[in-house]
């Protein structure tokens, strides 16, 4: 596949040579640091105009299967220290779709500070940063074994343009290589493979590499990360940050020994990683490590005046493929971030994630997102980013908001350190607003003041001569007698079960005389019951405030008196039976019917009584 890939790229290299021969790469050094999950790829190109027309700009070509792994693209001037850096004198980049090209490569343009004519040279760096090309391999791993993966390039530097002499090394992070392609001159030195140098090599020239090493550097991505800074013209930035994170190495296979772990973390956590560092602007304070669960009491935090840094241990090591989530939260002095340009505010701050081992994930639902929260009141809000960003506007209501405050929301995918640069918010703000909130809380306490003044001052109780009030008296002692009805019948009905006892004893111990006695007692206690019932009557028939209720309760008497008559009548037909000694089914029979009425009247008792509390 390398081959035809070549071959292919060679035919294109010689129909394209004509269109582009004014240009040519007399030398290229490329640098490929694999130290970490992000590959960063440094070529320094030196550029000479071989032919008469002014040039003002360069191509650079990437096969198209890289492209969305591409996160970070910059050109800038040689600074002759072999590493690029991102620099505020960088040269614009931007995509292009120039004619004729060949199928399966995306092209950008580097515009160059000023044209070159014939015989001109430029020398520059061009640094591009990758995601997600590093494959493990194997896929998946035990606890014990280390992480092996797979890099794959090109050993030749693939360009539109006749490149003359050209240099790769790759940088490593460890001498222990499993295999790699070897070519001509090539050679390892340590930890560091070079290829080259290769000498007049056409247009497109392609020679495929692939490196297998092995790696145990923490491959900690950011699913979802989502930063909110909030602005308080009080003083204070507060910024909070929401982490889902996973480990995007080889996947973890097997049992986990958390006793082998921690006898030998080095050996038996070899792929995991235990701990974070979050570089933190200087002076940051009031900094909280947590998740879900709560307070997460593995952390260290130490700064100066140049730098803070929150050292954080997740609450297990990360293996591959295990899955976290935590919140980070700091203030910032105000003075720091916040100033005045033009009759505008200027916020100034960093994009992207203080944890320069974290990558963002590249899936459009799985992204870094930046919420700028103003204060109330703010207008005429701008926004000034160094890379194309995807942005709106939102709302947020807090605490004695009555607006709501805007939210200016910035939205980026496949993030790596180098976006850690400083944007700018632009924003216009009333400093009178600022005490919006204050003369809220005074006045609400003001007001809240005179009604307790005005409460304890007034004179709400009603008067014991006005009709509501007699009306209310007397439905109170119509409640009261009619709880007196109910705690009488309830009494009856207390009776009632004593006769029905002295029943199931006369059946078991054939004790006459002492079933009489209990109805003596019995007849004793209710004449006196319906005594106390009398005057009680009396008063709910003469008031008309019992209207409402009376024909219940003047129902109830009824029910519990028809009763009491059957249950007296059920025990003088018993205890005769038993006078004559008659057997025990013949006794049953003969009282069967009075038993079912007997057993209905109780039932009526029952919810009579339950009506009239509910009224």
């Amino acid at each position: 596949m390398g081959l035809r890939l070549d071959l292919f790229l060679f035919t294109i290299g010689i129909l394209w040579g004509a269109v582009v021969s004014d240009l040519v790469l007399s030398k290229v050094d490329r640098r490929i640091d694999l130290r970490s999950q992000a590959v960063r790829i440094v070529s320094t190109l030196k550029v000479e105009n071989e032919g008469s027309d002014l040039v003002s700009e360069v191509l650079l070509a990437f096969p198209d299967n890289r492209i969305k792994h591409l996160a970070y693209l910059a050109a800038s001037p040689n600074e002759g220290k072999g590493k690029a850096k991102v620099s505020s004198n960088a040269y614009p980049v931007e995509a292009a779709q120039p004619k004729d090209v060949p199928p399966g490569l995306t092209f950008y343009s580097v515009s160059l500070p000023k044209g070159l004519g014939k015989g001109d040279s430029l020398t520059f760096d061009v640094l591009a940063v990758f995601t997600h090309t590093l494959q493990p391999f194997p896929e998946k791993i035990t606890q014990a074994d280390v992480q092996l993966l797979v890099f794959q390039e090109s050993a030749h530097y693939l360009s539109p343009y006749q490149v003359k002499v050209q240099s790769l090394s790759v940088k490593l992070p460890d001498a222990r290589i499993e295999s790699y392609t070897r070519l001509e001159n090539s050679k390892i030195h340590g930890s560091e493979i070079k290829y080259g140098p290769y000498e007049n090599l056409p247009p497109f020239s392609y020679s495929p590499i692939v490196v297998h090493f092995e790696s145990n550097e923490p491959f900690a991505v950011a699913h979802k990360l989502v930063r909110e800074i909030e602005v308080s013209h009080w003083g204070n930035v507060q910024v909070t940050e929401h982490y889902d994170l996973v480990h995007g190495g080889a996947q973890s296979k097997g049992e986990f020994s958390r006793l082998d772990y921690q006898a030998r973390p080095h050996v038996r956590g070899a792929s995991a990683f235990r701990r974070l560092v979050a570089r933190l602007p200087p002076r940051a304070h009031s900094v909280y490590y947590r998740d879900e669960i709560g307070n997460i009491s593995t952390s260290h935090l130490w700064g100066d005046s140049k730098k803070t840094e929150l050292e954080i241990e997740p609450r297990y090591p990360m293996f591959g493929g295990w899955k976290t989530a935590f919140t980070i939260g700091y203030g910032l002095p105000l003075h720091d971030f916040l100033f005045e340009s033009e009759g505008k505010r200027l916020l100034n701050f960093s994009f992207g994630c203080p944890m320069n081992e974290v990558v963002i994930d590249t899936l459009i639902v799985k992204t870094l997102c930046q919420m700028v929260v103003l204060p109330e009141g703010s207008r005429d809000i701008s926004v000034s980013a160094p890379f194309p960003v995807k942005q709106w506007q939102e709302k947020k209501i807090s605490h004695l908001d009555v607006d709501g405050r805007p939210v200016v929301v910035l939205e980026k995918t496949n993030v790596v350190p180098e976006h850690n640069q400083y944007f700018q918010v632009y924003y216009k703000f009333n400093s009178f607003a600022m005490l919006r909130e204050p003369l809220m809380l005074i006045s609400g306490f003001f007001f809240f003041f005179v009604a307790c003044i005005l409460y304890t001052h007034a004179d709400l109780s009603i008067s014991k001569s006005s009709a509501s009030y007699l009306a209310k008296m007397q439905w109170d002692e119509v409640q009261a007698a009619v709880q007196q009805v109910q705690n009488i019948v309830n009494r009856c009905l207390t009776i009632h079960d004593k006769l029905e006892a002295s029943l199931s004893d006369l059946s078991r111990t054939g004790d006459i005389q002492g079933c009489k006695a209990a109805r003596k007692a019995a007849d004793g206690s209710l004449k006196e019951l319906i005594k106390e019932l009398k005057p009680l009557l009396s008063f709910l028939q003469s008031s008309q405030q019992a209207a409402q209720i009376l024909p219940k309760v003047e129902e109830l008497v009824a029910k519990e008196k028809d009763l009491q008559e059957r249950l007296m009548a059920k025990h003088g037909a018993v205890v005769d039976c038993y006078e004559k000694k008659y057997g025990g089914r013949e006794i049953e029979n003969r009282v069967a019917q009075q038993q079912q009425k007997i057993t209905a009247l109780r039932h009526e008792v029952d919810d009579l009584l339950e009506i009239i509390d509910e009224i």
